[in-house]
């Protein structure tokens, strides 16, 4: 499990803990505490967008479905990982794989939005 997996995870304690935090605010606590203050890591929108993506849709449990994010596109990668990975688990192993079809072959680089899918799979939390 990946740092971006482990953010994932600890955001959805942190709404479990405080039904009232939002998925954004709770991932943006999450990654400072992973990452560290002010760190590049802290602003990389994909992984974010995959998580919040998750949350829209309903998925991740404890999570109400609402409206959370923009990101149209991280959104639609994160379910078709997610359906990906519930067809074939063994994708579960290997995240670039996963990645590669999720896009279909298309050239997008990877930005670690499967470790969050993975990662909260794992932990029986999607």
């Amino acid at each position: 499990m990946g740092k971006y997996g482990q953010t994932a995870i600890k955001a959805v304690n942190l709404i479990q803990k405080n039904p009232e935090i939002s998925p954004d605010d709770a991932w943006e606590k999450a990654v400072v505490e992973i990452f560290g203050n002010k760190t590049v890591n802290q602003t990389k929108k994909c992984p974010k967008g995959i998580f919040l993506g998750l949350c829209e849709e309903g998925l991740i449990k404890g999570i109400k479905k609402g409206k959370y994010t923009k990101s149209k596109m991280n959104k639609q990668y994160a379910i078709k990982g997610l359906k990906l990975i519930n067809e074939d688990p063994v994708l579960c192993e290997n995240e670039s794989l996963l990645w590669i079809k999720v896009m279909g072959g298309y050239g997008k680089k990877y930005n670690f939005q499967m470790d969050v899918i993975i990662s909260l799979r794992e932990e029986k939390l999607i």
